[in-house]
């Protein structure tokens, strides 16, 4: 049933993903791709995620090959709401990926300007270098990211 569940979770498909966990599914199942629902989630949809989390799925599971988590993601993608639900259920933000990278680092590097926004005073240590030592704040200016380089330069300023 778990690869029933996470099909119909990357398909975004809400009220199949209901009726599964209604009728037993277990939401930290793995599928045989040893995901979980929440895992494959149609990121942007903040409801089924939502569903998901409040059925008790692991924010923080991390993925078998590059160690991500949902949170990364979505922070990744630019998903602002879905972001925003996960912090609100637990997601853990200081979670790095197997290269070291925060979800900040991510949204910081694709310049989501309104998910750094989010992210950067509930991570732990928003200067905190990935695993090629680079930080939030330069990955957005190496990758031509201006106005989010600039927000986090101020922010930073500001903590001082």
């Amino acid at each position: 049933m778990a690869d029933t569940l996470c099909n119909a979770s990357a398909q975004g498909n809400l009220p199949k993903v209901l009726f599964l966990l209604q009728s037993g599914a277990d939401v930290n199942g793995f599928s045989s791709h040893n995901m979980t629902a929440l895992q494959v989630v149609k990121l942007g949809n903040d409801a089924l995620v939502r569903v998901l989390l409040e059925a008790g799925s692991d924010p923080n599971v991390r993925d078998p090959f590059c160690g991500l988590t949902v949170t990364h993601d979505a922070a990744r993608e630019g998903f602002i709401d879905s972001v925003r639900v996960l912090v609100n259920h637990g997601a853990d933000l200081n979670i790095v990926d197997n290269k070291g990278n925060l979800p900040l680092h991510l949204a910081a590097r694709e310049g989501h300007l309104n998910v750094v926004q989010l992210l950067i005073g509930l991570t732990a240590n928003p200067q905190t270098p990935n695993g090629e030592g680079l930080t939030a704040g330069q990955l957005a200016q190496l990758h031509g990211k201006v106005s989010t380089a600039q927000f986090i330069e101020d922010y930073l300023s500001a903590r001082v």
